[in-house]
């Protein structure tokens, strides 16, 4: 139905993996001037400058404070080139917590995950501020697609969007999971091409909209997935493997782009976000038509 109606188009508009220590103070006073330390400009750079030594593709571009008592999250931004960069960021933030208890020699490091990252683990930081690849993606289709392939109406497909994905999941308390079966889809990508298939329960953080186009008497149905937290890499760890790096091969994603790192993995992120797209779709369509 996507092909036959000229594909979808992507936008993936933020790219950085994190890590969030945890670290104590003796009382809030020097853990709220801690926290107004790393958030000057010029401690920033000095806190970059620690970090980005610690790898040719890790470059530290934000880091997000919160206060928690005495405690202090520190959730540390990195792009990472084409690997999914987990490691590599936490590598950085060792060297950078270093440099701060220099300057803190009574800070206490407690956890070099303090949970605010968020890894492997459905969050609202997540949700609203991204981890990994951002990405969403678009198509508009034809009502004579819809009804031909689909077997269904555009009406009909909004209105179970609404009901189901919208209103449905927030009656749940849902945090990123407004959307169909996203999940499925994650998960299937991410094995063939040798991603963390534990990060597919945050990767598959989605929200799945559908709005009527068009002339009254001929609406067309735009649909689009908006995913801020898709982990993916095209080196590395299950990159390695014969059969996913095959995968990988396929997809022209294969290894880390020479000319862009960074490029790759991207790409393969945008591959994820179509093909959920295309799996709501699907599965939406069946539930119109009472296929399932």
């Amino acid at each position: 139905a996507i092909m036959k109606s000229g594909g979808a188009s992507s936008c993936l508009h933020s790219d950085g993996m994190t890590r969030a220590p945890v670290v104590k103070f003796p009382s809030i006073l020097p853990a709220g001037a801690a926290k107004a330390w790393c958030e000057e400009e010029g401690n920033f750079q000095r806190l970059k400058a620690a970090f980005d030594s610690t790898s040719r593709f890790a470059r530290l571009t934000s880091l997000h404070c919160v206060l928690a008592g005495n405690c202090l999250h520190l959730r540390f931004t990195a792009s990472t080139g084409d690997a999914m960069g987990m490691n590599m960021v936490s590598k950085g933030v060792d060297k950078a917590l270093r440099l701060l208890l220099e300057v803190f020699p009574e800070m206490t490091v407690v956890s070099l995950s303090g949970n605010c990252c968020t890894d492997k683990k459905p969050s609202a930081v997540n949700w609203v501020l991204g981890r990994g690849k951002s990405v969403v993606c678009e198509a508009v289709l034809p009502s004579s697609v819809v009804k031909e392939v689909l077997k269904t109406t555009p009406a009909r497909l909004v209105e179970l969007n609404t009901q189901k994905n919208l209103v449905g999941s927030a009656m749940a308390g849902s945090v990123g999971g407004f959307n169909a079966h996203a999940a499925n889809i994650v998960t299937a990508v991410f094995i063939a091409t040798g991603q963390d298939v534990a990060q597919s329960g945050t990767s598959s953080a989605c929200i799945t909209q559908m709005e009527l186009r068009g002339d009254e008497d001929d609406m067309s149905l735009w649909i689009s997935c908006t995913m801020p937290c898709i982990e993916t890499g095209t080196v590395g760890g299950g990159t390695n493997l014969s059969a996913q790096q095959s995968c990988l091969k396929m997809l022209g994603v294969q290894g880390a782009h020479v000319e862009c790192p960074g490029r790759n993995s991207g790409q393969l992120a945008r591959v994820v976000c179509a093909t959920v797209l295309a799996g709501e779709l699907s599965l939406m369509a069946a539930l119109c038509c009472g296929d399932l």
